[in-house]
């Protein structure tokens, strides 16, 4: 069973529509009983900074995502769902993200011929070896809709990496967190198989 969080965050029809693809049961929830009670769970969102965190926050959410977070149980962020597992935002002064992992959210820096937000299908490349890309390839590409991007304090989290104007944190991996800036379930074969990977992590497993 995948649960996705829903903070009124959009776009979780379609990741909803890619697990049920790929086979899985999905539940969509805000109720914190269930959400602790899950074995996998998602964090989707199309949006701002500072507005997710705020609904996070009166829908009483914060609190269940850390608890999950922290008692091994395997968690996906998507997109600006990625942005809120760290700990604060250029788009969102002054507003304390999740503070899951270590690092900031960055403006993507003006640039002659570069278009912002960045729309489109992107290359990755992989640091290491991790479970969320297993099988994936070598540069595939994946499709990305954003305007700001994640600069992770810590480097031997981060899973994948993209070019964009600057070199950009594009997913990353520790334990049983996972995300991606870009959007999986918008990514073709891919993507597909990105989710696949996240299906088949146990809890626990490292």
């Amino acid at each position: 069973m995948v649960t996705i969080i829903d903070y009124d965050a959009g776009n979780i029809r379609s990741v909803e529509n890619a697990f049920r693809l790929l086979g899985a049961q999905v539940q969509i929830t805000r109720d914190a009983e269930v959400i602790s009670n899950a074995s996998r769970v998602v964090l989707p969102g199309v949006g701002a900074f500072g507005d997710a965190m705020q609904k996070l926050n009166a829908f009483g959410l914060t609190e269940v995502i850390r608890e999950i977070a922290g008692k091994g149980t395997p968690f996906l962020g998507i997109c600006l769902g990625l942005q809120l597992f760290f700990e604060e935002s250029e788009e969102s002064p002054g507003v304390k993200g999740l503070s899951l992992l270590p690092g900031k959210i960055l403006r993507i820096p003006e640039a002659e011929g570069l278009k912002i937000p960045h729309i489109g299908w992107n290359d990755l490349t992989f640091p290491r070896e991790t479970r969320l890309f297993r099988d994936i390839g070598t540069n595939p590409f994946v499709y990305f809709v954003h305007s700001y991007y994640l600069r992770s304090e810590e480097p031997s989290f981060v899973a994948a990496r993209t070019t964009y104007g600057v070199s950009v944190d594009a997913a990353v991996e520790k334990d049983n967190l996972f995300a991606c800036q870009f959007h999986p379930e918008k990514s073709a074969d891919v993507g597909m198989r990105i989710l696949k990977n996240f299906l088949s992590v146990q809890t626990g497993q490292q």
